[in-house]
């Protein structure tokens, strides 16, 4: 941007950086296109990529069309993105679990770090730590001592194995020295159905899926694995304030492409997923999920990504989490 521009936008009163979401990089695509959710539809993942898919059509003048392929943790569909023709036309939702979790989970990758181009990071959300209605427990200490006096009674779900809900569970359960038994599903629907009817008894979900059936009173919220609590659950307390700063667990959702395909259409898709984000609606419609906004560029989004890579290996290999 010119000097003379510069003063004329700031003479305009216009911010700069709208500007220069104004000036985004030449690249366009020129057919619909494909977003690959590597999970079941109604989970949180789902959400997150049908609450950015209408904005993003928009933007991009193209249909942005969700396809679920779930499957080992996500990595049947992640991998899916990594093949594809690598013409900007296809990428993927990346999670805590495909874009970290999963490297240290399983002994077989279909991809590795590098084959995934950072576009940018969406959201991120905090867990919640519940309980079906039938356990008596009304606090997160309740729970612990409720475990202990009954070692091997009690099951806890998640939505797979190795997802950032199991090892939630297992941070809890090696904490406190707890004897539960793990029942992985194929997603989160599936556990809070289960958990609704009483027979899953113990579980974590990422906050946004989870919301509806706390609100409607079909399980009970105990704490939320954050240091903070969420405007979604305000009478909610944190593990921190439970008494419990061990277990805290932060999903996120972004988006990744195939390395392969071009930088023009990293740019391009990046700078309209963070101006998605900037929007007051898109950002309110985020809190009514519980999720916090990021929004950042690729570069800052890699960054973030080697270093959750990092720190899930770390608690994978604690844990003893091991996949097929």
């Amino acid at each position: 941007m010119s000097n003379l521009t510069r003063r004329a936008a700031l003479a305009a009163g216009l911010a700069l950086p709208a500007l220069a979401q104004a000036q985004a990089p030449a690249w366009r695509p020129t057919r619909p296109m494909r977003f690959i959710v590597p999970f079941t539809p109604g989970g949180s993942s789902d959400i997150m990529a049908r609450l950015v898919a209408e904005p993003l059509s928009a933007r991009l003048g193209q249909p942005v069309i969700i396809e679920n392929r779930a499957g080992a943790g996500g990595n049947l569909g992640t991998e899916m993105a990594v093949h594809a023709e690598p013409d900007g036309h296809t990428f993927a939702l990346v999670t805590v679990g495909t874009g970290a979790i999963n490297y240290a989970l399983y002994q077989r990758m279909p991809y590795k770090p590098e084959d995934l181009a950072a576009v940018s990071n969406i959201c991120t959300v905090p867990n919640v730590l519940m309980v079906a209605n039938n356990v008596p427990a009304r606090s997160l200490a309740e729970l612990v001592a409720l475990v202990k006096s009954q070692p091997g009674r009690f099951n806890f779900g998640s939505s797979g194995i190795g997802t950032s809900l199991h090892l939630t569970s297992e941070m809890l359960k090696a904490s406190q020295g707890l004897d539960m038994t793990h029942i992985p599903f194929r997603g989160a629907s599936q556990m809070l159905l289960e958990a609704a009817a009483g027979r899953v008894e113990i579980l974590v979900d990422n906050l946004p899926s989870a919301l509806p059936q706390i609100r409607d009173g079909r399980v009970r919220a105990l704490a939320l694995t954050d240091s903070r609590r969420s405007a979604s659950l305000p009478d909610l307390p944190t593990t921190v304030e439970a008494g419990f700063p061990e277990i805290q667990a932060v999903a996120w959702f972004g988006i990744v492409a195939s390395a392969r395909v071009p930088q023009p259409a990293i740019a391009r898709l990046s700078a309209e997923v963070q101006a998605i984000v900037q929007e007051p609606g898109f950002r309110a419609r985020l809190a009514e999920q519980g999720a916090d906004p990021v929004g950042n560029t690729p570069a800052e989004f890699a960054a973030f990504i080697r270093t959750e890579i990092t720190k899930w290996g770390e608690v994978v290999r604690r844990a003893q989490a091991s996949a097929e």
